[in-house]
């Protein structure tokens, strides 16, 4: 049986190949196109995104780091176009992880996903922000709090083992789906500005304010559904059961023109 066709974005953030193409390989009934940036961006902007029937975010271009700097830039014109191309017929995405850091220069992209990661701090929806923050390995309860597809047939509340940030989350434009069992505090994350510039787990002079402890949320973008989710950072995250099965019902989910939300 011809399966439906699944494109995969990356790059711009490390992650181990193996076993991210091992997690994307136990996803039934997909044929998978994986593009790589810079071609993906390229790719994109050729059309290759128009007539897939899902699209997976797992990228986080538009950014050079060197010399304890970061540099940033828009997507080209043409990439800019083709997703809004494809969101504007009902076409929806999934976008995991680091990928709510992408296009810093693109405010569009945070809107059409409802968050973003900062690197800097910069400004939000007309609001001053500290940069965000990141903490690797956290051990917490990953609670289940809509009754939508998404969600089916996942158990309430699961263990998991990942990266979570501490970021902007646009929670009135969206539908929560996922809650971490976690303190979203400063004091339980580090600096995003402050790795950036080589010291990695700082957060000291590092005043964050409290922020949301949703990791994955559904919305809609025109009648595009839209699904984010926060898990994603390694292997011991691709192999939980619980999230692969939550990543293939946002498939399906975002596959279907005119969802409901």
């Amino acid at each position: 049986m011809v399966g439906r066709s699944l494109l995969v974005l990356s790059g711009g953030h490390p992650y181990e190949d193996g076993p991210f193409a091992a997690m994307l390989a136990r996803l039934d009934g997909w044929n998978v196109t994986h593009l790589v940036h810079p071609e993906a961006e390229q790719r994109v902007g050729e059309g290759a995104a128009d007539n897939v029937d899902a699209l997976l975010f797992y990228d986080m271009p538009g950014y050079e780091f060197a010399d304890g700097g970061v540099s940033s830039r828009p997507p080209s014109e043409a990439f800019k176009a083709a997703i809004e191309r494809r969101f504007a017929k009902g076409c929806g995405a999934v976008v995991m992880h680091h990928a709510l850091a992408g296009w810093a220069d693109w405010p569009a992209w945070s809107e059409m996903i409802g968050g973003r990661f900062l690197y800097q701090p910069g400004i939000v929806r007309g609001s001053a922000c500290l940069d965000s923050g990141y903490r690797h390995d956290v051990d917490y309860f990953a609670e289940i709090v809509s009754d939508h597809p998404v969600v089916a047939g996942v158990q309430p509340r699961f263990a998991v083992n990942d990266e979570l940030y501490l970021a902007e989350v646009f929670e009135q434009d969206v539908v929560p789906l996922v809650r971490a069992d976690h303190d979203f505090i400063a004091s339980n994350f580090y600096s995003a500005s402050k790795a950036v510039s080589g010291q990695m787990f700082v957060n000291e002079g590092w005043s964050h304010p409290a922020g949301s402890n949703l990791v994955a949320w559904a919305r809609h973008v025109g009648d595009a559904p839209i699904v984010y989710l926060q898990f994603g950072d390694g292997p011991a995250t691709y192999e939980n059961q619980s999230i692969q099965r939550i990543l293939a019902n946002a498939l399906d989910w975002t596959s279907s023109t005119r969802n409901p939300v």
